[in-house]
């Protein structure tokens, strides 16, 4: 009986051909080399990133939050822990959730407004904040203002963990 398909031509490091150029310790060296190199790749790619939402907070990931001038006695210096949440937050659960939903592997939640932004011209107030500390296994120092309309919207993608500041008594969201 003869085979309609060959995968291994007689010049291949893997033919069994008595005619083969390469010896039977070549072709289980690149075996064993194909067989660990799939190995390594494999158990790379299972490998889960630690700056993924969702997944547990590497040993050390906390945020110390200082905000000024934000009125309504939301002044001060706050500690947040995430998974299991705590710290001295008014609302740590919030805090934490507000951050995971920035979170997003290779992107820092905490970037600042890029340098050619078209952003209004209008003032959200004197309140600013500065966030330190660890997240994602990532070291993080940032500093919040409301100078203008894209760093308003950047404070505000933060609530809880940045207090709401800004909106008038009965306005949406208030």
């Amino acid at each position: 009986m003869t085979a309609l398909f060959s995968f291994a031509s007689p010049t291949s490091p893997f033919s069994t051909s008595p005619t083969s150029p390469f010896s039977t310790s070549t072709r289980r060296r690149l075996l064993a080399g194909g067989a660990a190199l799939v190995a390594v790749l494999a158990s790379l790619a299972a490998s889960p990133s630690p700056a993924r939402a969702g997944e547990p907070a590497p040993d050390g990931d906390r945020l110390t939050v200082t905000v000024r001038d934000a009125g309504g006695g939301a002044d001060g210096k706050y500690e947040v822990r995430c998974r299991p949440s705590g710290g001295t937050h008014p609302d740590p659960d919030g805090a934490c959730a507000a951050v995971e939903r920035r979170t997003r592997w290779g992107q820092d939640a905490f970037a600042p407004v890029p340098r050619d932004a078209v952003c209004t011209m209008q003032y959200g107030g004197p309140a600013t904040a500065r966030i330190t500390g660890t997240w994602a296994g990532r070291r993080v120092d940032a500093t919040y203002d409301r100078a203008n309309g894209c760093a308003i919207e950047r404070w505000d993608r933060l609530v809880p963990l940045l207090p709401e500041v800004g909106r008038a008594e009965g306005a949406p969201g208030a």
